[in-house]
């Protein structure tokens, strides 16, 4: 039964995504964007307290 539920929940969450790409693709690309920078700041981030941790 969690499984079924789980396939279900994903491909709402894919046509949901779809949906909104479709509708709006200048803002998707927006938050994708913003995603990815927050990716990498936190990396940074980690990397940084790395340094600072071997010093």
């Amino acid at each position: 039964m969690a499984v079924q539920a789980r396939k279900v929940a994903l491909f709402c969450v894919i046509i949901f995504v779809l949906y909104t790409i479709i509708t709006s693709p200048k803002e998707s690309a927006d938050m994708v964007g913003i995603g990815f920078k927050g990716i990498s700041d936190a990396a940074k981030g980690i990397g940084e307290f790395m340094t600072e941790l071997v010093r």
